[in-house]
């Protein structure tokens, strides 16, 4: 019992300089986001702001720094876009398109194929 309660003390103990760090990293990565974005604006100042691939990456890997609830807040877009953006990467990593030859029916193997042009009782002989 006093182990526990030494033990949970300490791991409080220890965990307050790891929240004022992740605080500072936290606000860190929010400027770092404040500034792609105000890159993007300024590199595309005529018509709508369109990301590329390379600003997605860059907001979806500054997301995972900073504390979801204030992602509405810092984000230039909406926290659901940062998600579907990771939703579409995944799916597009892991459809196993490169695994498949081609559409369709697999080619069927050359044993089936004999049977099937000479049943058993007609089949040639093989010498």
């Amino acid at each position: 019992m006093i182990v526990s309660l030494v033990y949970r003390v300490t791991r409080k103990l220890l965990s307050v300089p790891v929240l004022l760090l992740r605080r500072q990293v936290a606000k860190d990565a929010e400027l770092l986001v404040l500034r792609h974005e105000n890159a993007v604006l300024r590199r595309q100042l005529a018509g709508p702001v369109r990301y590329g691939p390379a600003d997605r990456l860059w907001f979806a890997a500054l997301s995972s720094l900073i504390p979801r609830r204030r992602w509405a807040q810092v984000l230039p877009v909406a926290p659901g876009t940062v998600l579907a953006w990771h939703r579409r990467l995944v799916a597009r990593r892991w459809d196993y398109s490169k695994r498949r030859s081609r559409p369709g029916r697999p080619p069927t193997t050359r044993a089936i194929k004999e049977l099937v042009r000479f049943p058993e009782h007609q089949k040639p002989s093989v010498r």
